[in-house]
């Protein structure tokens, strides 16, 4: 199974800390993961690679988080559609979080809340 184009599988982890350099380092020194840096406008966003592959990233809080927000890993969930699965969260009670936006280059994604509170991310990538 490729997680990547697999709608309903967990694809990818992202930490979003204020401090993502002592992050990195904790993390390569804890499990040995490597990283490769990449310019994503608000900062470098640290590709977590294990054995080769890329598995999640690690990046700075972005400028319009919450004053206060602690350190949080999220988790994408590859869709076939990323606005259909937001408008179908909300049918069933679910909240959108932050609508559908396009990442460049990688696809489109929407933050999305259970009924039960839980905050997860679905994305439809864009090479499936």
């Amino acid at each position: 199974m490729d997680a990547f184009q697999t709608h309903g599988a967990f694809s990818w982890n992202e930490l979003m800390t204020p401090d993502p350099v002592a992050a990195a380092d904790f993390y390569h020194q804890l499990l040995g993961w490597k990283f490769d840096s990449m310019e994503m406008g608000m900062g470098p966003y640290r590709v977590v690679k294990v054995d080769g592959q890329a598995v999640g990233g690690i990046m700075g809080m972005p400028p319009d988080a919450p004053s206060g927000m602690p350190p949080v890993w999220g988790c994408y969930v590859t869709v076939d559609n990323a606005d259909e699965t937001a408008g179908e969260c909300a049918a069933l009670g679910g909240k959108v979080l932050m609508p559908p936006t396009d990442i460049e280059g990688v696809g489109r994604f929407s933050v999305l809340q259970d009924p039960q509170g839980a905050v997860f991310s679905v994305i439809a990538y864009l090479d499936r």
